[in-house]
C-alpha cells in the first residue's frame, strides 16, 4: 500500500535549494535594505503624517493657499440709457394712391380712341368717344320743347295782366317751361355721357377695347392710376397698437431692386382689429416719383415705432437659462445675479425693460467664470 509523502517544511524547502540559489536571494535582501535607507536619507527629513511634505499636510502650489481660489477677473461695461423703439417686420401689397378701372355708363359703340397705352394723362382729358348721334338728336328735340314752352309762358303773362288768362293758366305753362328744362338737362346728361374723360390724373393701362366696339355698362375699356405716391398696406399685431402713431418713418424693400430701399412714413390705422388675427391694418406712403414701385408689389416692411427712453446693454452680457434672463453686476467686489425683463433688440444691443439702472456694472468677459456672491476682479473693457 503506497502512503502519501509528507508536505516538506521551511527546513527542508532551504535544504532543498542549491547553494546558488541561496546566494542570490541574499543579495537580493541585501539591495532592498540599501534601497530602504538610500530614500530615508535622500528624502531629508521624516515624511510622517504631521511633516511637512507628509500624506497628511496639505497641497502645495500656486492658487492653493488656505484662502482657496483666486478672484475670477472679469470685464464689465455701464448701459446707456437712449432712445429706443420696438421694430416690426411685416409684408404687405403696394397700392397706387388714386385707381380706377374705366367703364362706360351706358351701351354704345365705341367711335374714337383718345389715349395711348402707359400714357400719362392730365385729369378730364378725352379718353374715348362713344357714338352720339341719337343722343344728340334727342337734345335738339328737348331744347326745341322747350323753347315752345317759354314762349307760351310769356304770352300768357301778358294776357294775365289783363286777366284774360286765369293765374291757374299761367301756372301750368310755368311748369311746362320747368319740365322742358329738366329734360334738356338730362338729354345734355347723356350726351356728355358719350364722351368718356379721366377722372383724375394719372397713367393708363392696356386698352381692353378697339374701333366700333360695342360696350356695356362695367365693360373695362382701360385703368388709369395715380402712383405718383404708393400706399403700401399691411397688418400690425395688436400687441404694437400702443407704439403706433401716424407720421413713424418705415422702410419697404421689394424683390428685383436688389438693396434699394424706399422710405416713406406710416399715414393711417384702420379703425377696428381684426377679431379672428387680432391684427390691425395700417397704411404707409411711399414718394414714387420716377414710377419704380407698381400697384400691386409684394414688399417687405420695416417699422420703427415711437422711441422712448430706454436702457440698452450689450447682448453678450446676457445668460439664458431655464426660460429666464439673467446678467452679473459687480458691486463691492462681489458678482450677483439679477433676473432681467428684456424688450426689442437692435445689433449687438438689447433693450432690459425691468431689473438693471444705468449705473450698474455688467460683466460681458467672464460670466463663465463667475458665480452668485463670488469675489470677482473687475476691469473695465475698452
Amino acid at each position: 500500500m503506497h502512503r502519501p509523502e509528507p508536505l516538506a517544511g521551511p527546513t527542508s524547502a532551504l535544504k532543498s535549494r542549491t547553494p546558488a540559489a541561496l546566494a542570490l536571494l541574499a543579495s537580493a535582501l541585501l539591495a532592498l535594505a540599501g534601497c530602504s535607507k538610500g530614500g530615508q536619507d535622500a528624502g531629508g527629513p521624516s515624511m510622517g503624517r504631521g511633516g511637512p511634505g507628509g500624506a497628511g499636510g496639505p497641497p502645495s502650489g500656486p492658487g492653493m493657499g488656505r484662502g482657496g481660489p483666486p478672484p475670477a477677473t472679469v470685464l464689465v461695461v455701464n448701459g446707456q440709457v437712449r432712445p429706443f423703439g420696438p421694430s416690426l417686420e411685416a409684408v404687405g401689397t403696394a397700392l397706387a394712391r388714386e385707381s380706377v378701372d374705366i367703364t362706360s355708363k351706358v351701351a354704345n359703340t365705341v367711335t374714337a380712341i383718345r389715349f395711348q397705352e402707359g400714357q400719362r394723362v392730365a385729369a378730364g382729358s378725352v379718353l374715348v368717344e362713344l357714338d352720339r348721334a341719337q343722343t344728340a338728336a334727342a337734345l335738339a328735340e328737348a331744347e326745341a320743347s322747350l323753347l315752345e314752352s317759354r314762349n307760351q309762358f310769356n304770352r300768357g303773362r301778358d294776357l294775365s295782366v289783363t286777366q284774360a288768362l286765369s293765374r291757374a293758366q299761367l301756372d301750368q305753362l310755368e311748369t311746362a317751361v320747368k319740365t322742358g328744362e329738366a329734360r334738356v338737362a338730362a338729354a345734355r346728361s347723356r350726351l356728355s355721357d358719350t364722351v368718356i374723360r379721366a377722372p383724375f390724373a394719372g397713367r393708363t393701362g392696356l386698352r381692353r377695347v378697339s374701333l366700333g366696339s360695342l360696350v356695356s355698362p362695367g365693360t373695362v375699356i382701360t385703368t388709369l392710376d395715380d402712383s405718383s405716391v404708393i400706399k403700401l398696406e399691411f397688418t400690425v399685431p395688436q400687441s404694437f397698437l400702443g407704439s403706433l402713431e401716424p407720421g413713424l418713418p418705415i422702410e419697404a424693400r421689394a424683390d428685383g431692386f436688389g438693396d434699394r430701399v424706399f422710405a416713406g412714413k406710416l399715414t393711417t390705422l384702420d379703425s377696428r382689429i381684426d377679431p379672428v388675427t387680432r391684427s390691425i391694418a395700417v397704411r404707409a406712403e411711399l414718394p414714387n416719383a420716377d414710377g419704380a414701385i407698381k400697384p400691386g408689389l409684394f414688399m417687405t416692411v420695416r417699422l420703427r415705432a415711437k422711441t422712448t427712453p430706454t436702457l440698452m446693454i450689450p447682448e453678450e452680457a446676457l445668460v439664458p437659462e431655464q426660460g429666464r434672463t439673467y446678467v452679473f453686476v459687480v458691486r463691492d467686489g462681489k458678482a450677483q445675479r439679477i433676473e432681467v425683463r428684456t424688450g426689442g433688440r437692435e445689433p449687438g444691443f438689447v433693450a432690459v425693460l425691468d431689473g438693471l439702472t444705468a449705473q450698474d456694472s455688467l460683466v460681458v468677459e467672464g460670466t463663465q467664470r463667475v458665480r452668485d456672491g463670488g469675489d470677482v476682479v473687475a476691469k473695465p473693457r475698452a
